[in-house]
């Protein structure tokens, strides 16, 4: 749903975004002391970077009896200004804050037309755009800004205290959720608006995320490939002889264990329960990974098991160790529930059909039998005598 807003944007809007688009990529301006600096949204497109702490769409009307009413403290404030118009541009700020996250600064009546009818309805002023007056003085909009920051005590982003907590949050949630980037950017967010810290460009947040699932991935990788060489010093080499080509075939080691049985035979039985031992042998099970969330350790293995084994072999370590150990111990249970469905459908194919078969066989054989006995019967029935 689009929504009609007080302020019509133009082609200056990227601008008040802070935004700019560079090559067809929408990108951060950041101003620097002399010149200014772009920053890409890497994991962002277009449209949520530009969404970002914006109403991008008009507030429903459960978010507008909850983030849009107006309680005793947001009155008493209001109160100290003297015209309607600086009443509701003040209550726009202060709804604009709860609800988006941040101050609009160069364009604090963006906002829906619904929404600062709803305000203007509680404040008991009759014609709501007169708040089109309240952005004349500039300096006003800021001071507002900074009495509601203060009054209802948001927190800037550059606070110490609070940037501590954002990155332990964000490093915590890389650790133990398997999730994309945009999905903890959404939580950054959420974490944000939930304890009061003003929203910072999205450049900032994004590259906050995206060094928390650095620094959880590197974590991780460290993590499986230490308890890889604690359970046995060899096993890492040993893994990493799967990436070989052996002389004469086609394939690395590893791509033919990744290779489920495709026939239904006796041979591929035999082939799949060998496959079962050849990946059982490298004992994976004495690897102690209690300590690692066991999500990630999933991710780990399905990146791997999508990966060519020329691209693993060419992660550094310790990720080529990490994946190697994630993949094998996949497909250890793989291989055992591959033998296990190709022995279902042998059993059902080689013994249960052709016995069921063999049954309906002799009970048609039985059938001219039945009818006479049936029939005999029947004239014993007519004629007792």
């Amino acid at each position: 749903m689009r929504c009609c807003f007080l302020a019509v944007r133009d082609a200056g809007e990227l601008d008040v975004l802070g935004l700019a688009e560079v090559h067809g990529k929408l990108v951060e301006r950041v101003p620097a002391l002399a010149t200014a600096r772009l920053v890409p949204v890497e994991f962002l497109t277009d449209e949520q970077a530009e969404a970002y702490g914006t109403f991008s769409e008009v507030p429903t009307r459960p978010e507008l009896e909850r983030f849009f009413f107006l309680d005793d403290d947001d009155c008493d404030l209001i109160a100290l200004r003297r015209t309607d118009a600086h009443w509701l541009g003040m209550a726009v700020q202060i709804c604009t804050v709860r609800y988006v996250g941040r101050f609009l600064g160069e364009d604090p009546l963006a906002v829906p037309w619904e929404a600062a009818e709803y305000l203007a309805g509680q404040l008991g002023i009759a014609d709501a755009s007169c708040v089109k007056r309240y952005a004349e003085r500039r300096s006003t909009v800021y001071e507002h800004a900074d009495g509601i920051q203060s009054r209802f005590r948001y927190r800037d982003f550059t606070d110490r205290t609070w940037g501590r907590e954002l990155r332990s949050f964000l490093y915590g949630r890389a650790w133990t959720h398997a999730e994309g980037p945009v999905a903890l950017f959404n939580y950054a967010v959420t974490w944000l608006r939930k304890n009061r810290v003003l929203l910072p460009g999205v450049s900032v947040l994004a590259r906050q995320v995206s060094e928390a699932r650095t620094a959880a991935e590197r974590r991780l990788c460290e993590a499986v490939a230490r308890a890889t060489v604690r359970a046995d010093a060899a096993l890492a080499p040993a893994l990493a002889e799967l990436l070989v080509v052996p002389e004469g075939r086609r394939v690395s080691e590893l791509e033919r264990l990744r290779t489920p049985p495709v026939k239904s035979t006796g041979t591929a039985m035999v082939r799949a329960m060998e496959r079962v031992e050849e990946i059982s042998a490298f004992a994976l099970g004495r690897v102690n990974l209690s300590r690692v969330p066991v999500n990630r350790l999933s991710a780990l293995a399905r990146y791997g098991q999508l990966s060519t084994a020329q691209t693993i072999d060419r992660a550094p370590e310790p990720r080529r160790t990490a994946l190697l150990t994630a993949v094998v111990r996949q497909l250890e249970a793989q291989a055992v529930d591959d033998a296990l469905d190709l022995f279902a459908v042998l059993m059902a194919n080689r013994l249960i059909s052709p016995a069921r078969r063999a049954l309906d066989r002799e009970r048609l054989a039985m059938l001219p039998q039945l009818e006479k006995a049936a029939r005999i019967l029947g004239e014993g029935v007519e004629d007792p005598h």
